[in-house]
């Protein structure tokens, strides 16, 4: 049977696209693994949100509008997208050298939405300077838990994004602390700014859609500065030095 949990946020993808089809298929690579936070919404949400990204620039459209088009039907997605956009100033002039990059996905009985806004230095490295999420949890029991869940949904999404590396030799895991796998510091994390939709819906969860939206919001920005697409995580230098 299929893996559900493969291919969350892409087998319920919201958009208006008549012909979708999705596959999965088990291959053993010989190293064990298991489940992160969000489990298959992360990796599906930067594939889906990339894609829609990039069909919003062959398009001609503003990423957010081409989004929100699509999302006639999906009346929760697109009411964390507008929030996102508004509350983030969406179109809003910013200063030289920055960019904004969205994403929306649902996960875990909920839906959020992400604004990124992201320069990028000529030796590659990525600085993300705000993040402005919109989250449709249903009726938000304890809005200051929601809070500090969304806001810790983007430390661990921006480590994953930024740093999380695992390489493998001779059978065994390199990286074994936080010398060799690093954490996002407090000096390199910014400001999140978290925004909650009251639906009216049943409660969702809040410990695991912080996280699917952050990495293509952030890549889609570096792809709005840059011209350059991050089709790999996490993001490497290398990939965007300016030679």
């Amino acid at each position: 049977t299929v893996d559900a949990w493969a291919v969350a946020a892409a087998a319920d993808m919201p958009y208006d696209i008549p012909n979708i089809l999705v596959e999965w298929k088990e291959k053993d690579f010989g190293v064990p693994v298991g489940f992160w936070r969000s489990v298959g919404s992360s990796q599906n949400a930067f594939v889906v949100e990339s894609f829609i990204d990039e069909c919003a620039h062959a398009a001609g459209k503003d990423p957010f509008e081409y989004r929100r088009a699509l999302l006639g039907k999906a009346r929760r997605h697109r009411g964390v997208l507008e929030l996102a956009a508004q509350k983030a100033s969406w179109g809003a002039p910013l200063p030289a050298g920055r960019a904004r990059g969205i994403a929306v996905a649902f996960s875990y009985g909920s839906y959020a939405a992400h604004v990124a806004e992201v320069s990028v230095d000529p030796e590659g490295s990525v600085r993300v300077h705000r993040v402005v999420c919109a989250i449709d949890c249903g009726f938000a029991v304890n809005p200051d838990q929601v809070k500090a869940q969304m806001e810790g949904g983007v430390v661990y999404a921006l480590t994953a994004a930024l740093y999380g590396e695992i390489t493998i030799e001779n059978g065994r895991v390199k990286q074994s602390n936080f010398h060799d796998y690093p954490m996002l510091r407090i000096d390199a994390a910014p400001p999140v700014e978290v925004h909650i939709l009251d639906s009216g819906e049943a409660p969702g969860g809040i410990g695991e859609p912080g996280v699917p939206t952050v990495a293509p919001a952030v890549t889609n920005a570096i792809f709005a500065l840059t011209g350059k697409r991050i089709r790999r995580l996490p993001i490497r230098p290398d990939d965007l030095r300016r030679r």
